[in-house]
């Protein structure tokens, strides 16, 4: 054998010999007393050169045959029949680490959220200390590490709105144009929770036969009156059902004759606290509370029938003054120029360069651009898989990255291009190069469970984004309908898909100027979600449950244990 025992005594003594060995491991059978060190056997390189050669005996494939033996040799005198070796942790220790998994030479492998299960941990701490927080981009964080897409059947002010108060956020889509993307973003900012900030308003010389209509369609009855009939102009008074009840004449009698003049309304004046607000409403007894300013512009509105259904939401997306969060997505046309300067000017929070392959020149230049005339703008830039992709941005200065490519449940980029890469391994990989520059990732798509959004946290992702796990759902955009079968449906299609393309998100494919369209996604149904104040709390316990089975009570020590 070209095998050596080598044996640690106290005195550090080593046998270079086969022989010695053999001598002083009779010396410890016959009294282990002494010996407190390690015996090891330990493979020279020659006899494992041969092995692998082929000119060994040995021609065994097993690992173990590979791995060093070590024996804890007890202090104390016992015989050798009833001594028994203590485990190290690393024996215990049957799982393997990331980098075990993505980065060993022999692994050609890219890996899903499906390929992988993470095992359990010990417990410690109750599911209610499980704590979110992470990273969205550089300067913001998120209590809720979920986004919603900016798709235009995901995401528009409703549904960021919605995001932004149970501690996530919304990216609003870009088919859209410059002023409608503008007004999406100024709701979201305006918005203040128990405040109607686009409430349905009335002209005055609105015929009361076209107000019934008007009830029929929008399920209530009170009205504000302005003077060209929209928000943001002039208050005159306010219309209820108790005014035009009783009214036959109804084709020809206008709102302005009936309606409650502003002398008689109580009002308040705009930057009034809700608590304030309502307790205006107590003492008043009115039905509803407009919010002007002090030239008499309506503002907002505050409804009596609102009062029982005010929640309070601690975990929301502010910034410093007090106003959610919401960020917006833009292309990389000469003209997105213009709609970043509009969106910043809106108070937007982030800026999402979208587009399914962001290692582009154009995107560069873009990038460049926005942190050179914004620097306080978080930009966000993608989609990337790779780390030489996440280089290209970083060096550009992105303050976040996008990962994810083709994955997505309604996208097809990988069938028709044949390009992308498997999205756990994407993940791990580009988020190994961002941590080491300071920069969080945004893993995006394929996520279509709780057990999946705990998957992506593990592999590095600060931020999970998601269209099909929020289509559905009453705040996205759309109206639904029911299937044959009597199931309740909304609308839900790629952003690749030829509908989207038809209304300007082809720029996100490069394909602005193509007359032919290929199609890299494709459109469908989803199944009615109920309303996200009730599915993403639901969506946040299942996380919390898996990082609790898992051992780990946080963001942080759930990627550091991996």
């Amino acid at each position: 054998s070209r095998c050596l025992i080598i044996i640690l005594l106290d005195s550090g003594t080593k046998c270079s010999s086969l022989a010695q060995a053999r001598a002083v491991w009779q010396l410890i059978l016959a009294d282990p007393a002494p010996m407190t060190g390690l015996v090891e056997l330990v493979v020279d390189a020659p006899a494992k050169a041969e092995r692998e050669q082929g000119r060994c005996g040995d021609r065994s494939r097993s690992p173990k045959k590979n791995l060093q033996a070590q024996v804890r040799v007890p202090a104390t005198p016992c015989s050798p029949r009833s001594q028994k070796p203590t485990l190290e942790d690393a024996e215990v220790d049957d799982g393997y680490s990331a980098q075990q998994i993505f980065e060993s030479s022999a692994g050609f492998s890219g890996y899903t959220y499906d390929d992988l299960i993470c095992l359990p941990g010990h417990i410690g701490f109750g599911v209610h200390d499980v704590e979110l927080s992470s990273k969205f981009t550089k300067a913001i964080s998120l209590r809720t590490p979920i986004v919603s897409s900016p798709m235009d059947t995901v995401t528009e002010s409703g549904m960021a709105i919605a995001m932004a108060l149970e501690g996530g956020i919304g990216v609003i889509h870009s088919n859209l144009s410059l002023h409608d993307q503008v007004s999406e973003v100024q709701r979201v900012k305006r918005f203040r929770n128990g405040f109607i900030t686009d409430p349905v308003c009335l002209g005055p010389t609105m015929l009361l036969s076209e107000l019934d209509a008007l009830r029929t369609r929008c399920g209530f009855s009170g009205f504000p009156v302005t003077e060209d009939g929209r928000m943001g102009s002039k208050l005159l008074g306010l219309i209820s059902r108790r005014d035009i009840d009783f009214v036959e004449n109804r084709a020809s009698t206008r709102v302005g004759q009936l309606m409650t003049r502003l002398a008689d309304l109580v009002t308040a004046e705009e930057g009034v606290e809700l608590a304030q607000a309502h307790e205006l409403l107590r003492t008043s007894r009115k039905g509803k509370l407009p919010i002007v300013t002090k030239q008499g512009r309506l503002v907002a509105l505050v409804a009596r029938t609102d009062l029982k259904k005010q929640a309070d939401f601690p975990l929301a997306t502010k910034d410093s003054r007090n106003n959610l969060r919401v960020a917006a997505a833009v292309g990389t046309r000469p003209d997105d120029r213009n709609r970043v300067r509009a969106l910043a000017a809106a108070g937007v929070d982030a800026i999402v360069v979208d587009s399914s392959q962001g290692d582009s020149v154009f995107q560069h230049e873009m990038v460049r651009w926005m942190k050179t005339e914004f620097p306080e703008l978080q930009v966000i830039g993608g989609n990337v898989v790779t780390r030489l992709q996440a280089k290209h941005l970083i060096d550009s200065g992105v303050d976040a990255l996008r990962v994810g490519m083709g994955i997505g449940s309604i996208c097809t980029t990988q069938e028709v291009c044949a390009c992308g890469r498997a999205q756990a391994s994407a993940v791990y990989h580009v988020s190994r190069l961002a941590r080491a520059h300071g920069v969080p990732i945004i893993a995006d798509g394929g996520i279509n469970s709780p057990g999946h959004i705990v998957k992506a946290l593990c592999l590095g992702a600060g931020a999970v984004m998601c269209g099909s796990l929020l289509a559905g759902t009453e705040e996205s955009p759309g109206e639904y309908f029911f299937s044959d079968g009597g199931v309740r449906l909304k609308r839900y299609r790629g952003m690749g898909s030829i509908d989207a393309m038809k209304k300007g998100s082809d720029d996100r494919y490069f394909g602005t100027g193509s007359v032919v369209k290929v199609a890299q996604g494709v459109a469908g149904t989803v199944q009615d979600k109920g309303s996200v104040h009730r599915y993403l709390p639901y969506l946040v316990q299942g996380v919390k449950h898996g990082m609790q089975d898992i051992g780990a009570s946080s963001v942080t020590q759930l990627q550091e244990q991996l």
